[in-house]
């Protein structure tokens, strides 16, 4: 069956779908009983519609009918088949309308937080997140949901999710300056992983870009979190990211450019930079030629 085959079908799944719908509400309907098994067969006939569309690839139709179905189990008080279905829609929509798919999920979510499922709530906060990253590129908007998604996960005892949401707020919190905010976390989650066996490893680099934020705003705050880091966590004073760290003080110290240059090129001989680290060492850089330009 071609694709406009499957539409022809879906569409009349559709009809006979809403047919179903009327006669649950009629006269008759509500006399003779039977209105209940009426709205579960054409919540399957939506169901099933929608699952056409999909293969017709008409995603738009897909998320309709998949919402249709929703808010049909939502008045027969299925809840949890309401909220899969809306999450059913949001995956359809996203593929055609972010937007569309953005309200869809939140429908879910409202549905699962009310049923205390808060785990799958913050699943589905991180998606709408990353709608917003990729596909809307509304970067505060991001963050507001990541961070919804931990405070989710952190009140289920799910700290290593938690944490994966808090970093990603981080890393946008750097980007657009709000330094306090990016330090905040990357203390948190350093600390956190200093204290595991397993984590253990990846201290340092929260701790080296906490310091790279700090260096953002004021050389002395960086030097002091450095010198702090290292009493907390003392494997972090023989890191290449600390010994990175203290060259690019003294660099700034003597306001000496090429040795800040060397000393990053150096480092990415061995350790690929990020477009992160990139930025942020980019920055610092430019004001040590600020420093230099007021000096002349």
């Amino acid at each position: 069956m071609d694709n406009s085959g499957k539409e022809k079908e879906a569409m009349a799944l559709m009809a006979e779908a809403e047919k179903k719908m009327k006669s649950s509400q009629s006269f008759f309907g509500a006399i003779f009983g039977g209105g209940s098994s009426k709205l579960e067969e054409a919540c399957d006939m939506f169901v099933r519609a929608a699952n056409m569309y999909k293969m017709a690839k008409n995603w738009c139709a897909a998320g309709n009918a998949f919402s249709q179905a929703a808010n049909l189990h939502l008045q027969m008080q299925s809840k949890h088949d309401a909220a899969t279905n809306f999450i059913d829609a949001g995956n359809a929509f996203k593929k055609a309308d972010p937007q569309e798919a953005i309200n869809c999920l939140n429908r879910a979510i409202e549905i699962y937080t009310d049923m205390g499922r808060f785990t799958i709530a913050a699943k589905h906060h991180i998606t709408i997140a990353e709608i917003y990253e990729t596909e809307m590129v509304d970067i505060d908007k991001a963050i507001a949901h990541y961070e919804q998604a931990a405070d989710y996960y952190k009140g289920e005892e799910s700290t290593s999710s938690a944490n994966k949401c808090l970093l990603k707020v981080a890393t946008y919190a750097a980007q657009l300056e709000q330094y306090p905010k990016a330090i905040e976390i990357y203390e948190q989650v350093g600390t956190h992983a200093m204290d595991s066996t397993l984590l253990k490893y990846s201290a340092k680099d929260h701790f080296f870009k906490a310091a790279l934020c700090h260096f953002c705003v004021d050389m002395l705050n960086a030097k002091l979190a450095v010198q702090k880091y290292e009493e907390m966590f003392p494997a972090f004073s023989d890191a290449r990211e600390c010994k990175l760290l203290k060259k690019l003080l003294d660099a700034y110290e003597e306001q000496n450019l090429e040795a800040y240059t060397d000393s990053v090129k150096e480092f990415d001989t061995i350790s690929r930079l990020d477009q992160w680290l990139t930025t942020m060492l980019l920055r610092i850089k430019k004001t040590i030629q600020d420093d230099e330009s007021d000096l002349r």
